[in-house]
């Protein structure tokens, strides 16, 4: 099985999960601190290089009453741009409502500080978005 990447896209980061190479688990790769958009389409062609992959699970944040909102369309707006410098990428939006929530949460029970939690909630909601969609793969 192909290993895939996660994205969890956000204004000012993007988190980054990778896929183990049986498709079973998820593992938090970073946290790419956004600067432009250049530089970020830089950094995902460099990780999907890394990590040899096209597969791209990138969070797509629904409403809780399902409906698209505005950042549904900055999403889909982030991933066109994504095909113009990966343009074989297989991209797969996956709603990763309650992703950040569950993050978070995780991290509190690890006890994990505040100042450690920011660092590191953004990857950790990819985590939960890629294993979410691993899970559905089952």
């Amino acid at each position: 099985m192909e290993r895939a990447l996660s994205l969890d896209i956000g204004d000012r980061t993007i988190g980054i999960a990778v896929s183990d190479l049986l498709g079973m688990t998820a593992q938090g790769v970073e946290t790419i601190r956004r600067s432009t958009l250049e530089n970020d389409l830089n950094r995902l062609v460099e990780l999907t290089k890394e990590y040899e992959t096209r597969k791209l699970i990138v969070g797509y944040p629904r409403n809780m009453n399902g409906t698209e909102g505005p950042r549904c369309e900055f999403v889909k707006e982030f991933c066109e741009e994504i095909k113009k410098v990966i343009p074989d990428a297989d991209i797969v939006l996956w709603d990763e409502r309650l992703s950040t929530v569950a993050a978070t949460r995780s991290l509190l029970e690890a006890d994990v500080s505040r100042k450690k939690r920011k660092k590191v909630v953004d990857k950790m909601a990819a985590v939960f978005i890629l294993q979410g969609w691993l899970d559905s793969k089952v």
